[in-house]
């Protein structure tokens, strides 16, 4: 019998594809009983239709690419068509300036971003994840984040002495201000934004424009199912950095969307039925040096959703 050789990338997206499928038929099955739309009102970060895929904004967390530069990772995004992108504090700027492309850049560099964004005719729609320890640093980063135009910040702020002076400013820029969550530590810790319960006791009475960037392959290694963790936050949710991961536990590694148990139909399901107006942002930390087509199949993955 003669032996066919087809290349790995195209059995993935075949598997990726079926389990498309499968997810789909089994998320309807499952929330059945929720309606499809609702009268929630999710926050609205205004990013035009022309960015969006299958009615999301889908795009890039640029630490996909953290070994290459931001110059580099706009582009990169663009290949594996993305519309949009997130930029994080650190990133060196470009492949000949080791320059660490945070808050406090030059105006020209700022400049040359976004002719490069302009260029691939992408759009920039959050900074971070960044630390807001204090409300000096605080004021700085919202100063930078208005003139690079961005309308979010994602930050991990713990606590409400954090969220106090965090609320002042994003009144101040209207610029809004997401929580992002890493894994439950091991052992005892203060860190506790892990819990979605906590991230909304910290948002729940304040300003609309803070609530939750929801790492959805972080809440299946702290043991959370991101669907059900999406309800708890239902209405908050600004943005996603958006994962699949291989197995359940603080080991787990990222796949390509819905090859994993990390439930990418079942979310993306849930964000319709929030009515969702932010954006998501594949996070794919796998394959490093070469993970342009990895990052391809998790967008297509995105639109064949969208269009079943």
């Amino acid at each position: 019998m003669t032996q066919l050789n087809i290349p790995k990338i195209i059995v993935s997206f075949v598997l990726a594809a079926l389990l498309s499928g499968w997810f789909a038929q089994h998320t309807a099955a499952q929330y059945s009983a929720v309606s499809s739309s609702s009268d929630i009102v999710s926050p609205d970060l205004n990013i035009p239709d022309e960015y969006k895929i299958g009615g999301f904004a889908v795009g890039v967390q640029a630490f996909t690419f953290n070994r290459f530069s931001v110059m580099e990772a706009i582009e990169k995004t663009s290949q594996a068509g993305g519309r949009v992108i997130e930029l994080y504090p650190g990133q060196r700027f470009s492949a000949d300036d080791d320059t660490p492309f945070n808050h406090e850049v030059s105006e020209e560099k700022i400049e040359q971003v976004l002719a490069k964004l302009n260029e691939h005719n992408m759009k920039i729609v959050n900074f971070g994840v960044v630390a807001l320890p204090d409300a000096d640093t605080a004021r700085e980063v919202f100063e930078f984040a208005s003139r690079l135009g961005v309308p979010a910040i994602t930050s991990n702020p713990n606590t409400h002495e954090e969220m106090d002076f965090i609320e002042v400013l994003v009144k101040e820029f209207d610029i809004m201000m997401a929580i992002h969550n890493h894994p439950k530590p091991e052992g005892e810790s203060d860190y506790r934004i892990w819990d979605p319960n906590h991230v909304l006791d910290l948002v729940q009475d304040r300003d609309r424009r803070l609530g939750s960037c929801a790492d959805t392959g972080h809440w299946v290694r702290s043991g959370i199912e991101p669907v059900e963790a999406m309800r708890i936050l239902e209405g908050r949710i600004i943005s996603l950095h958006l994962k699949d991961v291989d197995k359940v536990g603080r080991d787990a590694e990222d796949v390509i969307f819905g090859t994993g148990v990390g439930n990418v139909s079942g979310i993306l399901e849930e964000l319709q039925r929030q009515n969702f107006v932010g954006h998501i942002s594949i996070e794919y930390e796998a394959n490093w040096y070469d993970s342009v087509p990895d990052v391809a199949q998790n967008v297509g993955f995105i639109r064949g959703w969208s269009e079943r």
